[in-house]
């Protein structure tokens, strides 16, 4: 959940709210440091694959190990099992040297090699493979099709063979990119490795000044940048569409105001500036409007900012509280939390018509929905026996399942291709971050080193 507090204890009966954000706007810092992403379960289900150490020509140390980045991505999916090195039968740097038999034996179909070079300009040429081994066998290596009227072989069990040339800067991020094209390739779904999240981090209140922070970093909790330092809490990052911008509720000026940061330049845009309440701020799928909760006619509810023209229009209209908006994918709805009848519940409200309805029942409340990309989950926080936790439920059946077992679950956010979801928990009395995913069975925690972490956001695609 982006800006409710009914979720800081396991006996509380009514939505509050915490309005309670300031930022003080700094130049990128480092944080002091990085997320670490532990397994907690799911890997039984996983397929094995093998990411050969890509082969070094050069004479230097490498910035980054590429197989390293790319194993750790695919197993954090959930949906792979990366083969160790002491379990490998050989080290093959293309196709070329593979012994598919040997794979084969070890229960391995399909393995990823590749090898990097130096150039004189002092870039590094990257080639990679990612091998079919039981197609391989099948085939003996290569098929014969015909091709302007000739038979020519074919090495159809190679799945992709690549090559480029990235900088000493660049290899972390092309370890990524060659982890989604790995991804897409062997699940046909879009890999979200090349991502980022945007979160709050919570330091020690008694030695450090500005011990609010909002930080982003890449999916996996790598390079941490922080972005935002106060000596008042923060909440509510919400990426943009185009994910350059991240929007959030500040109370620098003594009361809560929506702003607009743009995360490269640091340059800031105040949004709202209403009397009352000024939270929830949701971009549009187009990025051109934002939903936002408001105070200013007296009850909270849920309004719609045409950001280009500043025109707003109010969409909900009851005495109850109307809160967290999110945009359905089309665009032509929004989902919310309101307890309109009785305890909170999740709603969905047609903004051509205005009519809302609810669309959560099960448990004795739910809160603060996202929507899966594919516009075929929600995503909530469940309240069942006075226990918090993440779940999804079928749009069009309305089956919901509890997907975590951790505790006092809040603020989950989906990852843009709808496979796992972030969310903030307690771990060993630390608000840390998890990962589920969509189906339950994989899980992993983000630990921080220091202090607690919240509010996670997942960014749209980068590329």
């Amino acid at each position: 959940m982006k800006i409710m507090a009914c979720l800081k204890s396991l006996h509380v009966r009514h939505l509050k709210y915490v309005f309670i954000s300031l930022f003080v706007l700094s130049s990128f810092a480092h944080a002091q440091s990085n997320l670490t992403i532990v397994i907690t379960e799911g890997m039984s289900n996983a397929r094995p694959i093998a990411i050969v150490p890509f082969k070094w020509t050069g004479e230097t140390v490498l910035p980054e190990s590429l197989s390293d980045v790319i194993a750790s991505n695919l197993q954090r999916s959930g949906k792979f099992s990366p083969v160790k090195m002491v379990d490998m039968p050989q080290f093959p740097t293309n196709d070329a040297e593979v012994d598919y038999a040997a794979w084969a034996n070890k229960g391995v179909d399909t393995i990823v090699t590749g090898s990097i070079e130096p150039t004189a300009n002092g870039s590094f040429i990257v080639n990679f493979q990612l091998i079919d081994i039981l197609r391989a066998q099948l085939t003996g290596g290569s098929t014969k099709t015909m091709v302007n009227n000739q038979i020519v072989e074919v090495a159809d069990h190679i799945v992709l063979n690549q090559k480029s040339e990235i900088t000493e800067g660049e290899f972390r991020q092309h370890a990524h990119i060659i982890s989604d094209r790995i991804y897409e390739n062997l699940t046909g779904e879009k890999g979200a490795f090349l991502t980022r999240i945007a979160y709050v981090v919570v330091r020690d209140r008694e030695t450090e000044a500005l011990p609010y922070q909002l930080a982003i970093s890449d999916y996996d909790g790598a390079n941490e940048i922080r972005l935002l330092s106060s000596p008042e809490p923060l909440m509510s990052p919400t990426w943009s569409p185009d994910g350059n911008k991240l929007a959030y509720v500040s109370f620098e000026s003594g009361k809560p105001q929506i702003f607009v940061q743009n995360i490269y330049t640091t340059e800031r845009t105040r949004i709202t500036d209403y009397p009352g309440i000024n939270s929830s701020p949701a971009f549009s799928p187009d990025g051109n409007k934002m939903a936002m909760v408001l105070s200013k006619d007296g009850n909270p509810e849920i309004y719609v900012m045409d950001l280009q023209s500043k025109r707003l229009e109010r969409i909900t209209r009851n005495r109850a509280i109307d809160t967290e908006p999110e945009w359905t994918p089309d665009g032509k709805s929004i989902v919310y939390t309101s307890e309109r009848g009785g305890k909170p519940q999740i709603y969905q409200v047609n903004l051509s018509t205005k009519r809302s309805k609810r669309l959560t029942f099960d448990g004795e409340m739910n809160l603060g929905a996202s929507i899966t990309p594919d516009n075929s989950h929600l995503v909530v926080v469940n309240r069942t026996q006075g226990d918090y936790h993440i779940a999804r439920q079928h749009r069009a059946s309305g089956d919901m399942l509890v997907l975590t077992k951790t505790f006092l679950d809040e603020s989950p956010s989906i990852a843009p291709n709808g496979s796992m979801i972030i969310y903030s928990t307690l771990h060993e009395g630390k608000q840390v971050l998890s990962l589920v995913s969509l189906d339950g069975r994989f899980k992993a925690l983000l630990p921080a080193t220091e202090g607690q972490v919240k509010a996670p956001s997942w960014s749209p695609f980068l590329l």
